[in-house]
């Protein structure tokens, strides 16, 4: 893509209005990608009231549900159809193996079906009023103009996360994906309109935050915000939509605790660790950035842990041999060589990493995979976010104690228990204080299952029917269909009323 007419409004491609651009160039090796329209207030404010146009005259919310369904479940065979083409340019904006960016298009994919099917079958619900005269119904309805702002590690998936029950529930949206990663978002304009989409529902900004994805969490004219990204960008948009009572829904990240017990089966338990923390080169909201061991095993876990850490081969999206890649920027590589640096400085020790890749990667931002040992509850290193491939280790002694450890946190997004005891398994689990919790797995989401975080990783969630629900509004319509004189209030007129007649 080489036109910087890369803004969709109202059913058409526009340049930014001052005319900026902004060059997107792939952090693998840092090769230039593509050239788009840096977008400006009020370019920001055209697409909200082009989405406010659509959906209180636009016949996209006065569709019927069973309509709107075909047009999603329409959009997830696109995205099948012309996989390889979404992932390569979510690979090149983000330098991820192809491999993972395929994936990530069939579950992109998955997610349209989903609420495809979920938005034909939900037509709410009948309420018993008690009382044989009365119709009382919960029906639902589209909360209005959304403004969906999505991160830069899955572009399009957490895109779609929004996108999709956003579309499902009948609402107009304007969606500001990361400024490091448009590509895919642009694709997906096009898609969408293919499908069915009607002009003013779907609108695409780009640009970064402060500029672009601002007005969409201040502007009177949009009613919901859905934010997914970082801690302080999701309390200033939670503290500006507060203005106009918005309805909020964030995803702000985690630091998320993978409990391994003595009795958990070791080799899968170690692989699961190497996943958990350096899938994506640990740039992953559910990263399994806290490893907390039971003391017995402690020394034979960390050692298979790190011999296995000094094997991962990094690479290019195009690598056949890589098995992780690079951090999304510069920016982003010298903040996590600074996270590492300060770590050990308080006193944790680096068993592995904490340097840059260099040889044939040094024109991309490596990372080597990451390794702290001996740390204290309280480290900077244990207590912030990362997003980057390291993991910290911490010990614990029993069942309570691992607990507590692994609520010590003021996140809450997910983590994950390995143990062969069932029962422990189940206690634990019940225990942890996280949105999601997987027993002897890390990772695997699904479509149908609700996906948010506890305490300072947000409120809301995607995904699954409480997904929908975030872009709905339940109304109690409530029927007499026998009216009368309630009797309440003394009728003094009707003598009157009875002399007059």
């Amino acid at each position: 893509m080489t036109d910087p007419a890369t803004l969709y409004v109202d059913g058409q491609w526009l340049p930014a209005e001052s005319g900026e651009t902004r060059e997107i160039r792939c952090p693998a090796d840092g090769s230039h990608v593509t050239t788009v329209s840096e977008a400006g207030r009020g370019d920001v404010e055209k697409a909200i009231t082009a989405a406010r146009r659509a959906f209180d005259s636009g016949t996209w919310p006065r569709t019927v549900a069973r309509d709107r369904a075909r047009v999603l479940r329409a959009v997830a065979d696109g995205l099948r159809e012309r996989k390889e083409e979404f992932a390569r340019a979510e690979s090149f904006d983000t330098g991820k193996r192809l491999v993972e960016s395929r994936i990530d298009m069939d579950d992109i994919a998955a997610c349209f079906e989903y609420f495809g099917t979920t938005a034909a079958h939900d037509a709410g619900r009948l309420v018993d009023a008690d009382d044989p005269n009365v119709l009382s119904r919960i029906q639902y309805e589209p909360v209005g103009v959304c403004g969906l702002i999505s991160p830069w590690n899955y572009p399009l998936l957490q895109a779609a996360w929004k996108v999709a029950p956003c579309l499902a529930a009948g609402n107009t949206f304007v969606l500001k994906p990361s400024e490091l990663t448009p590509s895919t978002a642009i694709l997906l304009m096009d898609l969408l309109t293919e499908c069915g989409v009607p002009a003013g529902a779907a609108n695409l900004v780009l640009g970064a935050g402060a500029v672009a994805g601002a007005p969409l969490s201040e502007h009177p004219d949009v009613d919901m915000v859905s934010f997914t990204g970082g801690l302080v960008t999701g309390r200033t948009i939670a503290a500006s939509a507060a203005a106009t009572v918005k309805k909020v829904a964030l995803e702000l990240g985690g630091k998320n605790a993978n409990v391994v017990f003595a009795d958990a089966l070791f080799d899968a338990a170690v692989d699961n660790a190497l996943n958990a923390a350096f899938v994506h080169s640990g740039q992953v909201c559910s990263a399994g950035a806290r490893l907390i061991v039971e003391e017995s095993i402690h020394d034979e876990f960390v050692d298979a842990l790190v011999a296995r850490a000094r094997d991962i081969r990094l690479g290019g999206p195009f690598d056949d041999d890589a098995e992780t890649g690079p951090l999304i920027s510069a920016a982003h590589r010298d903040k996590v060589t600074e996270y590492v640096r300060k770590g050990v400085e308080e006193g944790a020790t680096l068993r592995c990493g904490g340097e840059w890749a260099g040889g044939e990667l040094e024109q991309g931002f490596y990372y080597l995979p990451t390794v702290l040992d001996d740390v204290r509850q309280g480290m900077s290193v244990v207590v912030d976010e990362g997003f980057g491939p390291v993991v910290t280790v911490e010990t614990f002694t029993d069942e309570d104690d691992a607990v507590r450890i692994a609520n010590d946190t003021r996140y809450g997004l997910a983590g994950a228990v390995w143990t062969q005891d069932a029962g422990k398994a189940q206690r634990v689990a019940n225990r942890m204080r996280a949105g999601t919790v997987w027993i002897n797995d890390f990772h695997p989401y699904l479509p149908q299952a609700e996906w948010g975080g506890f305490g300072e990783s947000g409120f809301g969630r995607e995904l699954g029917p409480t997904g929908l629900d975030e872009y709905r509004e339940a109304k109690h319509v409530y029927q007499n269909i026998d009216p009368g004189v309630s009797g309440w209030f003394t009728d003094r007129t009707a003598s009157t009323r009875d002399g007059e007649n």
